[in-house]
C-alpha cells in the first residue's frame, strides 16, 4: 500500500465539503500545461506527467498521485499554486517544498 499526497483547498484532503477543486478547474490546468498528458485507461481524469510512471488523478474535488518522486512533488507545488490550494499527505501534514517530502519519506 503507497503514501498518497493531495492537492487540496481544505485543511483536511479528506473532509473537503465547500473546499474542492472543480473537475473544470482540473481540466482546465491540465489543457494549459504541455507537462500533462491525459491518459484516459486509467480514468476520466487521469494524467501522466513527465516520463515513467508519474500520474496524477481527480477524486472528489482534490488531486492526488501515490508514492511520488521529487519531480512529482515539485510539480505538484506548481499545481497546487496554479488551483490555489496546497499540497497534503495521507496523515495531515502539509508540505510546502518537494525536500521536505524526501525528508519526510526517509523516516516512514
Amino acid at each position: 500500500m503507497g503514501y498518497d499526497l493531495h492537492i487540496t483547498r481544505s485543511m483536511d484532503w479528506a473532509d473537503n465539503r465547500g473546499h474542492e477543486i472543480s473537475i473544470e478547474e482540473w481540466l482546465a490546468v491540465v489543457r494549459q500545461d504541455s507537462e500533462l498528458d491525459p491518459d484516459p485507461a486509467n480514468g476520466p481524469y487521469s494524467v501522466r506527467f513527465g516520463r515513467g510512471a508519474r500520474w496524477f488523478d481527480w477524486s472528489d474535488g482534490n488531486v492526488f498521485t501515490t508514492d511520488p518522486d521529487h519531480a512529482s512533488v515539485a510539480k505538484m507545488l506548481d499545481l497546487a499554486q496554479l488551483l490555489v490550494a496546497t499540497v497534503q499527505g495521507d496523515d495531515g501534514e502539509f508540505y510546502e517544498s518537494p525536500n521536505e517530502w524526501s525528508r519526510a519519506r526517509r523516516t516512514r
